[in-house]
């Protein structure tokens, strides 16, 4: 490779290493001539012909790799913190609108509980003033009194109850005031984590495609090239660890749905953040699949691991979930044969890869 390829080389890994310069020792990086030698008199044929430039090794491309790597996993880890987020957030304000409505049905029958004491008020007013208990006092008529003491019994009744319930209403307000006080600085809290998380996924993304953009096209090739020597390499090694000999080829009902809705998916591009139709990232693509067959899981990733019930590999079937890496940032779905469908980063598509590819934390089952 020549003087301007070695540079761009070195500056694509430099966009992420900052003080880490690939360098290829050789002729590359030999001392330029200031300007051509005068020619022999006696020169009669032109210069030879530049020799080709030698291939970039293996392990500075390796070094690129395990840069991307990184970035596209940090990337992970923020897109699971923006999920995270966005679903408390729509939890919150779920939650408030139901608390408005709660709050709404309360003033309205305290509206109508006070209507009714100044109904009682003005009943009161029309017969001269006197209370109910200063008439039945002075009643002279046998059944008059009787009549009155009923009356007022069931009098005192009402007004206790009304009191009472007009008494808890407002209490009842106030608390629930007070619970969408917080509920609301929760949301603004959530909004904030929301948009800090979705600001790291696009800066991650950015530095990796940025990192990408300065490989040249024979330099991308190798770098998938190795990518899938090294995947073939790590499923290889966890199949002939005999990990599939009790693992079952038979889905349940809902797990068989489960898979061919993510069957469905193949082809689809990764995008951060997305559940669906066009698009999916990985806990989208596993969450809305087990939403499709009738069970609800949780959106990431890394709540999927902590809430559903935990299996062992070699029990795994068609449709439980496959958890990676040790902060469980990365999910895919088993579908039998030692395969995953999975939406595996951003610039891919949903697709089929074997399920050793990456380290895997663990395995949970949706539909235990």
């Amino acid at each position: 490779m020549g003087r301007g390829k070695r540079g761009l080389l070195a500056a694509a890994v430099t966009v992420v290493c900052a003080v880490t310069v690939l360098a290829v020792p050789g002729a590359a990086f030999a001392s330029v001539p200031a300007g051509p030698a005068e020619p022999s008199p006696r020169a009669t044929s032109k210069a030879p012909p530049a020799p080709a430039p030698a291939p970039v090794p293996d392990r500075e491309l390796e070094k690129v790799r395990a840069k991307l790597d990184g970035l596209y996993h940090d990337a992970a880890v923020a897109t699971d913190a923006y999920n995270a987020a966005e679903e408390k957030a729509r939890e919150q304000s779920a939650q408030l609108a139901a608390l408005e409505k709660k709050t709404d049905a309360a003033r309205t029958e305290l509206a109508e509980l006070k209507d009714q004491a100044g109904a009682a008020a003005r009943a009161q007013y029309r017969d001269s003033g006197l209370p109910p208990m200063a008439r039945f006092l002075l009643s002279d008529n046998p059944q008059r009194f009787a009549d009155g003491a009923g009356t007022l019994l069931n009098g005192a009744r009402a007004t206790k109850k009304l009191i009472a319930e007009t008494d808890r209403l407002e209490r009842e307000l106030e608390r629930d005031s007070d619970d969408a006080a917080e509920r609301w600085k929760k949301l603004e809290r959530d909004r904030k984590d929301k948009a800090a998380a979705q600001k790291t996924v696009q800066e991650r993304i950015a530095d990796a495609e940025k990192l990408e953009s300065r490989l040249e096209k024979k330099e991308k090739e190798r770098l998938a090239e190795l990518e899938r020597q090294a995947a073939h390499k790590a499923q290889t090694a966890w199949l002939d660890s005999g990990v599939l000999k009790k693992a079952g080829d038979s889905a349940t009902s809902a797990g068989a749905k489960a898979v061919a809705f993510a069957t469905a998916q193949l082809g689809k591009p990764y995008v951060w953040g997305a559940e669906g139709p066009d698009s999916f990232d990985c806990s989208g693509l596993t969450s809305q699949a087990w939403a499709d067959a009738g069970t609800t899981i949780p959106r990431t990733s890394q709540e999927q691991w902590k809430r559903l019930r935990h299996v062992d590999v070699t029990d795994m079937r068609p449709g439980d979930l496959v958890i990676y890496f040790a902060d469980a940032t990365h999910v895919g779905m088993y579908v039998g044969d030692g395969k995953i469908i999975h939406a595996p980063r951003p610039g891919r598509w949903v697709t089929v890869t074997g399920a050793g590819t990456m380290p895997i934390l663990g395995v949970v089952r949706p539909d235990a």
